[in-house]
Parts: C-alpha cells; structure tokens; sequence
C-alpha cells in the first residue's frame, strides 16, 4: 500500500512539474514574440493592453481550469484517478463554454437587430432615402457580421434588399432581420410606410426579449438549486476530511470506496443532466 501511495505521488509530482515546465515554456516564447514585435520596433503598448490581451488568453483558455483542480486532489488523495478525471472534464468544459458563449452571441445579435430597426425608423423620419437609412443603422450597429458586405451593396447600389436581409436572417440570432426585410417588401411594393413597420416590428422584438429575461430571472432559482446539487458531494467530502474521516483515501485507495466513487459519479451526473433537462425545458417553453 505504501509503495502504491508513493507512486501515486511521484507521478502526480511529475505531471505538476510537467505543467509548470509547459507554462514557463509558452510565458517565454509569448514574451519573445512579443519583444521582436514591440520593443525592437518601437510599439510597445501600454499596460491596460497587455492586461486586455492576458484576460483574453484566460477567458480563451478557462476549460483548463480543471487539471490544476485534478492535480490538487490527485497530490491529497495521492492517486492518479483524479488526473484522469480532469483530463476527461477538459472536452466537455471547453463544449459547454463554447455552447455558452454562442448562446451569448446569438442574444448580442438579436439585441443588435433590435436597435439596428429603431435607428433605421429614425433615420427614415429624418430624411433619408430607405437606402441611405439601412447604410447607417448597418454600420452603426455592426451586428451582421460576415452578411454585411451583401447588405451593405445591395443597399448602395440598389440591390435586391429584402433578399440580402433575408439571406443575413438565416445567421444565428438574425432571425428578426426577416421581418424588416417582410416591411421594406410591403413598403417598396405597397407603398405603406417603412418607418411604422419597423417600429411595430422594434416592439415586437424588444417585447419578445423582455419576456425571455423575465422566464430567465424566475427560472434562477431553478439554476440555483442545480449549482447547490452539483455542489454537495463536494462539501461532504470537505466535512468528511474536517471530521478526520480521510474520505480521499477511502474513495480512491480501496475496492469498495472505487465502487462507491463510481456509482456516485454515474448518479451525481444523471441527476444534473435531469435537472438541467427540465430548466432548459421550461426555459424553452
């Protein structure tokens, strides 16, 4: 027992120190590059940049939180279980956090098409040919991403419009940019005016994102009580330890503590994938 306890320790020391080289390894290569960029030509930035960029990297890189926090348990409990743990947690963290983030881009657009309908309205009041109008609110706005060059034309050159914005509402969170193209159809061909079409369309879609917030918030308390349910083996574990139980030890240095850790997991896991089931039902509804 003692000779496994001691080569579950060397390895997980020699992981840390694997780690720990790695970074030092990719710091000095990003301080080189960055002292032929900077320095010898005399553009080094300031400060708050460099901190902008760092903060950028972590944010990038936040999936690989989980292998510091494996190596930390994997040194107390003096096993190697952990590591592979954490290593196993590094895809799904990188999938849910690129799932989260595209869910928080989809909502920056259609919030975007939302003021990209009023400040056309606006500058329909104030003058402007419908063409003109949509050339300001797309630069303005800046929420079409890669469909703007084709907007951005068919408007400057008098272009089929309803159809590049239809075209730009198949993107993720443009879906509201097939209503302004239904009024500037009506309008071109119906002559009824764009500028109250679009404000109709403005509260249709701000009411629309008003009732999404307002499911979110009630439904917090539902996320709350997911987080507290995702955290209680952890405390048990913590209050085990504290109560001198040794429960690392227990869990992954002996058969039946391997099989409770197993089984634990599998239901710790169907219970959050349920819970979550249910809240993004409920949110979806």
């Amino acid at each position: 027992m003692t000779e496994g306890l001691s080569a579950g320790t060397n390895c997980a020391a020699v992981l840390c120190l694997a780690v720990v080289a790695w970074s030092v390894v990719v710091r000095a290569r990003g301080r080189r590059r960055a002292r032929v960029l900077f320095v010898e030509g005399s553009l080094e930035p300031p400060m708050r940049l460099r901190w902008e960029r760092t903060g950028a990297r972590l944010r990038e890189r936040r999936e690989w939180i989980c292998l510091p926090a494996a190596l930390t348990v994997a040194v107390l409990g003096q096993s190697v279980l952990p590591v592979a743990a954490g290593l196993a947690a590094v895809p799904l963290a990188r999938r849910w956090l690129r799932r989260r983030a595209l869910r928080r881009e989809r909502e920056l657009r259609a919030d975007g098409v939302v003021t990209l309908c009023g400040v056309v309205a606006s500058e329909l009041r104030a003058g402007h040919e419908p063409g003109r109008a949509l050339l300001v609110a797309v630069r303005g706005t800046s929420v079409l991403g890669a469909a703007e060059a084709g907007v951005s034309a068919a408007a400057r050159f008098g272009g089929d419009v309803p159809a590049a914005l239809g075209q730009a509402a198949r993107i993720p969170g443009l879906d509201g940019l097939a209503g302004v193209a239904a009024c500037w159809r009506v309008a071109v061909d119906g002559g009824a005016g764009l500028a109250a079409g679009l404000d109709r369309l403005e509260g249709a879609l701000r009411a629309e994102r008003n009732g999404r917030e307002e499911l979110r918030a009630r439904l917090a308390g539902a996320w709350s009580t997911v987080a507290v349910l995702a955290l209680l083996p952890v405390l048990g574990l913590g209050l085990g330890a504290a109560l001198g139980a040794e429960p690392l030890r227990v869990l992954l240095h002996t058969p039946a503590g391997l099989v409770c850790l197993v089984m634990g997991g599998v239901l710790e896991t169907a219970g959050l994938c349920w819970a979550g089931r249910i809240v993004r039902a409920g949110e979806t509804a």
